[in-house]
């Protein structure tokens, strides 16, 4: 590990709207927070938005400025990343953005049902071997429902057209309400600043000439999300 990441994993450790996670504190228990973020650590009772795998906080930070009326929390396992968004955060005064270092896998431990009201996934891994470690997979939509609230919405933003398409299958074949579905985000909407949000990756995405995709949905609760038909032959 370089020097340079070892004082970032110290300096996340005095920064006090981080929380860093170890492997005991969530593997097969709960969190001592869980339930009791909005009170216990924002100190109000608005609404909680997640973004999972966070990477360096571009959303989560730019969430929180411009809806100074709810809380955010970026998620992520790279603590040399989040260290970015976290530090920022902290420069602005922004009280309303923290961030959890752990993994998204674990994430049930974290939150407790209907904590949160929103979930954005912002550029994450496609997976393109292991479709159970999609974040937009059955797998993780089936946990999300253990923690984000009825009829909350989900935000999908990728540059990898199969994931896109896949998470797309995954709704229809859900009976999941899709409220926007784009597959050239900036030519198709561009009117919206919260969208307009960039991350450190997608600006080099968009530099090269690539489509950034962007689908949002409602996960209902009422049955098990199952994988698509044409995924699971």
């Amino acid at each position: 590990m370089t020097k340079n990441k070892l004082e970032r994993f110290a300096q996340m450790d005095t920064f006090s709207n981080v929380v860093q996670l170890p492997f005991n504190e969530v593997f097969g228990k709960d969190y001592e927070l869980k339930g009791k973020w909005k009170s216990d650590f924002f100190g109000n009772g608005n609404n909680l938005v997640l973004e999972l795998g966070c990477g360096k906080g571009e959303y989560t930070v730019g969430l929180a400025r411009r809806y100074p009326e709810k809380n955010f929390i970026g998620i992520d396992i790279k603590g040399a990343r989040m260290w970015k968004g976290a530090r920022t955060a902290l420069n602005e005064g922004l009280k309303n953005a923290a961030f959890v270092r752990t993994r998204i896998e674990f994430v049930q431990s974290v939150f407790d049902r209907n904590e949160v009201d929103e979930i954005w996934i912002t550029f994450p891994d496609p997976q393109p071997k292991k479709r159970k470690k999609r974040l937009s997979s059955s797998r993780f939509l089936n946990s999300y429902k253990q923690f984000l609230k009825p009829g909350g919405i989900i935000h999908l933003k990728t540059d990898n057209r199969p994931l896109f398409e896949y998470t797309q299958a995954i709704a229809l074949e859900n009976n999941l309400p899709v409220l926007i579905a784009s597959d050239n985000l900036y030519e198709n909407i561009t009117e919206d600043p919260v969208l307009s949000i960039r991350t450190f990756y997608e600006q080099q995405f968009l530099d090269q000439g690539m489509n950034i995709h962007y689908l949002k949905f409602v996960l209902t609760h009422l049955n098990e999300i199952t994988e698509p038909v044409e995924y699971t032959e």
